[in-house]
């Protein structure tokens, strides 16, 4: 989950850019990865979602916004989870990470 703390103030004019998104009407599946992908899979379909970014004309605030917030999944502003983590890192910023335990939690609770 993100750090809310961080997240924009409730202002409709700071989500705005979000209604001109290029991927506004597409299966959310196609940015973020199901549980346990892995390899060429993944890579094709991060591929084809930095594809439609690329062409996106609010690009550059997605990547603000996933920057700024640290989302921790999913690609945004054709920017993928290790994208933003080595641009974070050379920028001197730590990125937040999810702790093991969260994970493990939330796994057991799907599998449920």
């Amino acid at each position: 989950m993100a750090e809310i703390s961080r997240l924009p103030i409730p202002v409709m004019e700071e989500w705005e850019w979000q209604y001109q998104g290029a991927c506004r009407d597409l299966d959310p599946e196609m940015f973020f990865h199901p549980d346990g992908e892995r390899g060429p899979r993944r890579r094709n379909r991060e591929n084809a979602a930095k594809a439609v970014c690329a062409s996106c004309p609010v690009i550059a605030a997605c990547r603000a916004h996933a920057l700024a917030v640290q989302e921790p999944y999913g690609i945004w502003g054709g920017l993928s989870e290790d994208d933003r983590t080595a641009i974070l890192e050379r920028q001197g910023v730590t990125p937040i990470t999810i702790p093991a335990s969260i994970v493990a939690e939330a796994t057991v609770s799907h599998a449920s």
